[in-house]
């Protein structure tokens, strides 16, 4: 990904199926980075949540495209840090500018979704979204 230095990257198909895949890539990261197992689970759990959402809906029907996964963890004194950028060309689409949904009110009266989006927001540090140049990107940071 241009610009972007010390990124191990990896571009698969933005298909369901490939979901597997971008997981055993970002879990080597993580194992070579000795992560915590609660950081990991939250990880996997962001992951899989944005790589099905890119697969689902980025690229139309008759057109699937590629999603490209940057990732790598930079490391201070006292703590590591996780940052993984998912890029596609797909439609652009910010996630962030919708408002959260309403998790107080009773299930049957919700609106249907942004569930997903909130749980990622929840369990990653920092999620930061931008479009430039056809490009869609959304970066998961997480420290521990």
């Amino acid at each position: 990904m241009p610009g972007d230095t010390g990124l191990h990257v990896k571009t698969l198909p933005a298909e369901i199926n490939q979901l597997e895949k971008a997981l055993e890539f970002i879990r080597a990261i993580l194992e070579s980075a000795a992560c915590p197992p609660a950081v990991e689970q939250a990880v996997e759990l962001a992951v899989e949540e944005i790589f099905v959402n890119i697969a689902r809906y980025a690229y139309p029907e008759t057109k699937p495209g590629a999603v490209r996964i940057g990732c790598k963890v930079e490391r201070t004194l006292h703590h590591s840090r996780l940052i993984i950028i998912f890029a596609d060309r797909g439609k652009p689409y910010n996630p962030l500018e919708h408002p959260d949904p309403d998790i107080s009110v009773a299930i049957e009266e919700r609106e249907i979704g942004g569930l997903g989006i909130l749980m990622v927001k929840r369990v990653m540090d920092k999620v930061q979204y931008d479009y430039t140049k056809g490009w869609n990107r959304l970066a998961l940071m997480k420290s521990w």
